[in-house]
């Protein structure tokens, strides 16, 4: 693995513009935030094809509905918390209509640190994986991100993309492949735990793994990459062998990507441990991102502590 530290975020107006070259009906919608998303980069080179509604969630959300009605791909980019959250009931009728458009979040879960709490997306795996039609990916760096957005052009359907704006390890290389529903075994050492993780959670999911390695366990690293469809193979067979699960995400636990996994483990009906780090029923607050994350319970440390509960049965 590269450790270098990279905000996928930077790579969005890139990938975009590499996916125009292959989709000639692709538009992107934006409301006010092309620099911070950096879909200004695809304005620069695709005048035409960019389209700035304003501070304009809703009405941003319906014009996606307009563009997929008439042949074009929309792809709506903004912060995670307006594209899922704000638009909410506009995202739903539209899922509805099964039209073919993707969305792109960026800033999820605690990521937009210090711009304020109200920012910060902790609901939005929720809000979109319980829409009936929605694709939910969740890549975890740049290259993945490509991949990702190849795979989501694919699909005839609403996808949401949630996408890291924090600095995360580089886990893939440029020709790395996404397939819908299915996970990413990252590291394989033994079956004493599995480490799942959301794509946002990469680094305080991997540096935890170091720890516990470190200390002699012998784990599981797992890059869910796709919330749904979720990769329920991976997770009953994973349910058989190991001591138990500990799932890591930038995110409320509830509804999250702990819920999903929670699901799949009942649905297996195997007796497993499954412990959760992310934010645990409440609202975070404003502040420097790492110390945020820190103090609302994702790091590695929660991640060797969940694991150590689980291994030493407590």
């Amino acid at each position: 693995m590269n450790y270098k530290l990279v905000s996928t975020r930077d790579y969005i107006g890139k990938v975009l513009i590499e996916m125009q070259k292959k989709h000639k009906n692709l538009v992107v919608i934006d409301s006010d935030l092309a620099s911070s998303v950096k879909s200004n980069e695809f304005a620069e080179v695709y005048p035409n094809n960019f389209f700035e509604m304003g501070i304009a969630e809703q009405s941003s959300m319906s014009s996606v509905c307009g563009f997929a009605m008439e042949g074009f791909i929309p792809i709506y980019v903004n912060f995670s918390i307006f594209v899922t959250g704000t638009v909410w009931t506009q995202l739903r009728q539209a899922c509805y209509s099964n039209f073919n458009f993707k969305i792109i979040g960026s800033h999820p879960g605690m990521d937009n640190g210090p711009d304020g709490a109200t920012h910060h997306a902790l609901e939005d795996i929720a809000l979109s994986r319980v829409i009936p039609n929605m694709t939910v990916f969740t890549p975890s760096d740049m290259n993945e991100l490509k991949a990702c957005v190849e795979e989501a052009l694919k699909i005839n359907g609403p996808v949401y993309i949630r996408t890291p704006r924090d600095t995360v390890p580089i886990l893939h290389d440029e020709n790395c492949s996404f397939h819908t529903g299915k996970a990413e075994i990252l590291e394989d050492d033994g079956n004493d735990i599995a480490i799942i993780f959301e794509g946002s959670s990469s680094k305080e999911a991997y540096e935890g793994f170091l720890s516990l390695k470190e200390l002699g366990y012998k784990n599981k690293l797992i890059n869910i990459r796709s919330i749904k469809p979720i990769d329920s193979e991976l997770i009953n067979k994973l349910s058989s062998r190991v001591k138990g699960i500990v799932t890591v995400e930038n995110h409320n636990v509830s509804g999250g990507l702990n819920g999903v996994i929670s699901e799949e483990i009942v649905k297996s009906k195997n007796n497993i441990i499954v412990k959760c780090v992310g934010v645990n029923n409440t609202f975070t607050e404003s502040g420097k991102t790492s110390d945020v994350k820190k103090k609302y319970g994702l790091s590695s440390e929660k991640v060797v502590e969940k694991a150590l509960e689980i291994i030493k049965g407590l």
